[in-house]
């Protein structure tokens, strides 16, 4: 649907070729002197030329110099259409494809930086393979904080495509007998890390299609692996491989997802009552409390802004107004609203809502009902 030409447009273009054999080759052909052009005269009843995003409103970016190439990028994929007849021409829209949208690679540890720790796992990743692209998420997160680490990569994930390579070192059992897997989710993105709850938030959204044990020596570095930085001898140096476009299945042996280890959290559900889930995290220096609730669900509730929600965190029963930011209530009053990440999350206005209530993650959460 999203290269569908309007009905009204389409007998202005002639068509190059039996339609069966090169489908919506008349509407989408080359780009030209900076100008989005058909195969032929596509144009508006004004006599412009009739731009791609006018025809596919999904359509951000189109590369390439003749018709033989030509590169559409979507959200979430890139489309090659009028496909080369020979391998030279394969291999320079491919390069051209890769070029502008290299693989990625999301990098987050505990390590800080303070020493060299992230820039020589880094050096091990460009190594391998030089072309990649390291996107650092953080490396601040509290140390051995595993929590932590899921809500990041809970926040994160959705805001990257399908093949991302996700690297995280928060290893508080380095060399210990856990396990370093890399786990697959429904969405098709890699997570590269120990086996030790990092995955719980993300299996909990998104699934998990599949999971394996990191076993391959040769996708590993150095003849005696350390038994302090499993970051720098095997997470990176598999990340990068999987980057790179490596079978992942080479990695090691395939291994029931029910054996993974996850963080003792309860995942949000609903009932006749209200919704429970749990206050998983702290925002920053700011005393926020972030939950594991997504807004939409909260919605169901029957909730409108303004109103008056009963909640209970652990023990403590309240009773806090639903608003769209801080400043709709004064300062220091509390207040409940739906996050930056699209989850509930509960405030103080410019205060610490975890220290005035003395609330310290991780801790049960229950929202009832609205009244009828």
């Amino acid at each position: 649907d999203a290269f569908t030409a309007p009905q009204q447009l389409r007998g202005k273009a002639a068509a190059p070729a039996p339609i069966g054999k090169v489908p919506f080759q008349w509407v989408l052909r080359r780009m030209g002197n900076g100008f989005y052009l058909d195969s032929d005269a596509l144009y508006t009843d004004e006599g412009q030329n009739l731009r791609l995003a006018d025809i596919g409103p999904n359509i951000s970016m189109v590369q390439g110099g003749s018709h033989n190439v030509l590169i559409v990028a979507s959200d979430n994929y890139l489309t090659a259409f009028d496909a080369p007849g020979d391998d030279g021409m394969s291999n320079q829209v491919i390069q051209m494809a890769e070029q502008k949208y290299p693989p990625t690679i999301v990098f987050m540890t505990d390590f800080g930086a303070v020493d060299d720790s992230v820039a020589i796992c880094r050096g091990v990743m460009y190594s391998i393979f030089p072309e990649v692209r390291i996107v650092d998420l953080t490396h601040q997160v509290t140390p051995f904080s595993i929590l932590d680490g899921a809500r990041f990569l809970y926040g994160a994930a959705p805001y990257y495509p399908a093949g991302a390579v996700f690297v995280v070192v928060i290893d508080p059992g380095v060399g210990s007998t856990r396990k370093a897997v890399v786990v697959k989710s429904k969405r098709g993105q890699y997570f590269v890390l120990p086996d030790n709850g990092l995955i719980t938030l993300i299996e909990q959204r998104d699934g998990i299609e599949a999971v394996r044990d990191i076993t391959n020596r040769s996708w590993m570095i150095g003849a005696a692996l350390s038994s302090t930085f499993h970051g720098r001898d095997i997470f990176s140096p598999v990340g990068a491989y999987l980057a790179r476009g490596e079978d992942w299945t080479q990695v090691g042996p395939e291994i029931n997802k029910s054996e993974l280890i996850r963080l003792k959290m309860e995942a949000p559900h609903a009932d006749e009552s209200g919704l429970t889930g749990e206050i998983i995290a702290t925002d920053g220096p700011f005393g926020n409390l972030v939950t594991n609730i997504d807004g939409e669900e909260f919605l169901k509730l029957g909730f409108a802004r303004g109103q008056s929600v009963a909640v209970e965190i652990g023990t403590e029963k309240m009773s806090i107004p639903f608003v769209k930011t801080f400043s709709d209530v004064a300062e220091g009053k509390p207040l409940l609203y739906i996050d930056s990440r699209g989850r509930v999350g509960l405030a103080v206005n410019q205060q610490s809502f975890a220290q005035i209530y003395g609330v310290k993650p991780p801790v049960k959460l229950v929202i009832q009902r609205a009244a009828k």
